[in-house]
């Protein structure tokens, strides 16, 4: 699938800002196999006094710049146009639960997508004793690890209600799993926690999605967002796999990577610091354009 991507991420402060110091992951991945990134361009309003490109220890492109001047707006715009490529189905080769430490234990490199930096706690992920039992409750000894995470994925998504009124970006997993309720970060957070309680290494994508209108409706600008979804670790065999647990479907043609990390706080699309007082409004729309 060939897409036409647009961003557009806007904040208005209620008192002008100044001394604004960001930085964004917002430009789709190039992945082998996966996803090519044909061409891309990313525009900023006001203009920044300061901006550099530098990639991060998970190999995202990742742009800072700065704003000395007041301002009482920041507008972020990206266009992408990206090929998606269909996933071969692949058998499940992935070992047991109970051998699945050995064979983390094999893996000596700590590079970028190495096992052993998704098993334990992250910035925004500490284990949690509620949601390690619901885990523990689908992890049956003699399923595999592929298994397992495609049964957590499913139950997540019959257990929890989408409400995108019931948590904050800031929402803390265990709240929302209390709540039953929440956003795809949230539902994506709760099942890296209960698959990391069980020793099965999972983390955070970031990207777009895809949506497709109800029959006889028009499909409507902007209505499209980011969205985010787990990786998992099933092994040296199967390696890498992906989960929408929001939707109880695998990653396919319909997901764009934007960013992997360990959880949100590696994938912010912005993030940043300023000085200012009084409180601001942001704005987000997203289009994703099937070309053919």
């Amino acid at each position: 699938m060939l897409y036409d991507l647009s961003l557009h991420m806007g904040y208005i402060y209620d008192v002008p800002a100044s001394g604004a110091r960001h930085v964004m992951r917002l430009m789709p991945l190039s992945l082998t196999n996966r996803q090519r990134l044909v061409a891309g361009s990313i525009t900023i309003s006001p203009t920044p006094d300061e901006q550099s490109h530098f990639v991060d220890f998970f190999h995202h492109p990742t742009t800072s710049f700065m704003l000395r001047a007041p301002h009482e707006t920041l507008d972020i715009r990206m266009q992408a146009r990206v090929q998606v490529e269909s996933q071969p189905i692949a058998a499940d080769f992935s070992p047991l639960l109970a051998d699945l430490p050995e064979e983390v234990a094999g893996i000596w490199s700590l590079a970028p997508d190495s096992p052993h930096h998704f098993l334990g706690d992250s910035p925004r992920l500490t284990q949690a004793r509620e949601i390690a039992d619901y885990a523990q409750s689908w992890a049956v000894p003699d399923l595999t690890a592929m298994q397992i995470a495609h049964a957590l994925c499913s139950r997540i998504n019959k257990d929890f209600t989408y409400d995108p009124d019931a948590t904050t970006v800031d929402t803390t997993p265990l709240e929302a799993f209390r709540l039953k309720r929440g956003v795809c970060q949230d539902f994506t957070h709760i099942m890296i926690l209960a698959l990391r309680s069980l020793g099965i290494p999972a983390g955070y994508v970031s990207g777009f999605l895809r949506t497709i209108p109800p029959p006889g409706k028009e499909r409507l600008e902007g209505a499209d967002a980011m969205h985010a979804w787990v990786r998992i670790w099933c092994g040296e065999t199967n390696g890498w796999i992906e989960l929408d647990p929001t939707n109880d479907i695998p990653a396919g043609t319909d997901h764009i990577v934007v960013a992997y990390g360990r959880d949100y706080s590696d994938v912010v699309p912005v993030i940043g610091v300023l000085k200012s007082y009084g409180g601001q409004r942001a704005v987000q729309a997203v289009d994703v354009i099937p070309l053919k």
